[in-house]
């Protein structure tokens, strides 16, 4: 009963999601005096800060929004971007399989726009560290902006470098690649990791993840797993409920491993 829940209101700073009947959403953060302008009216934040999350608003010409938290899923769908993005489906797995929560440091290289290094930094926080790599300057700008205004940054060590150069960091819990080319770069890996520590990688085709398990076997990685995550959709209308006729099929295929100790050479 409704009487029996924790009542929770939206406060001053809190990121707000705002959803049409439409599903058109907008998060914003909320701000004494600020305004949401959309092509269905304007909402004003100090019609929301106060309000119980779950209501339903509206703006000034009667259109409803659905007043409510922005889920991980959508502040990286929202998240400005100038590349591609590592997606949802895939980045939560990515979690689960390399045992990535509050408190560990992981490493990744390329940034990018920083869809993934967001979900990385919101799993390690308040404890944890992230070291994100990128060559780009520009793009570390974007990702770093990106991070500052969801208030993630704090959680976050950018390095501007060619990973060829190695990683400053040892001992790490997790090391993730979204390079092309990551058959390069395994050496200077397994030297930032943890032994045992876990390792993760992103290639959209199979030649590129052919060469790469290859290269792994020579480069005292074990347990290596190539996974693709596909996920279909469904309409939830309870009299037709069926899948929806466009579903997220590839997106990238996944590989996992671990880094060993190598055998002593009698």
């Amino acid at each position: 009963m409704i009487a029996e829940k924790a009542l929770q209101t939206a406060q001053p700073d809190d990121l707000a999601l705002l959803v049409g009947r439409d599903r058109k959403s907008f998060i914003v953060r909320l701000g004494s005096g600020s305004q949401l302008h959309t092509h269905r009216g304007v909402v004003a934040h100090d019609d929301l800060i106060g309000t119980l999350w779950g209501t339903q608003v509206s703006t000034h010409l009667g259109y409803p929004f659905l007043l409510l938290r922005p889920s991980t899923d959508d502040l990286v769908r929202d998240l400005k971007r100038n590349t591609q993005i590592v997606y949802p489906k895939d980045t939560g797995y990515i979690l689960m399989k390399m045992r990535i929560a509050s408190g560990c440091r992981v490493v990744e290289a390329g940034t990018g726009s920083g869809g993934l290094t967001l979900v990385f930094a919101q799993a390690v926080s308040p404890a944890g560290r992230v070291y994100s790599y990128e060559v780009r300057p520009e793009m570390q700008q974007l990702a770093h902006s990106n991070l500052e205004q969801l208030g993630l940054a704090e959680f976050v060590e950018f390095r501007q470098r060619d990973v060829a150069a190695g990683f400053d960091e040892r001992d790490a819990d997790a090391l993730f690649l979204d390079l092309s080319n990551p058959w390069d770069y395994l050496a200077q890996a397994h030297a930032a990791l943890a032994s045992g520590g876990f390792f993760g990688c992103i290639l959209p085709t199979t030649n590129q993840v052919s060469r790469l398990i290859g290269a792994l076997e020579e480069a005292s990685f074990g347990l290596i797993e190539v996974e693709e995550l596909l996920l279909r959709p469904y309409k939830a209308v309870s009299a037709r409920l069926r899948p929806m006729d466009r579903m997220v099929a590839h997106t990238g295929y996944l590989i996992f491993a671990r880094a060993l100790i190598p055998l002593l050479e009698e």
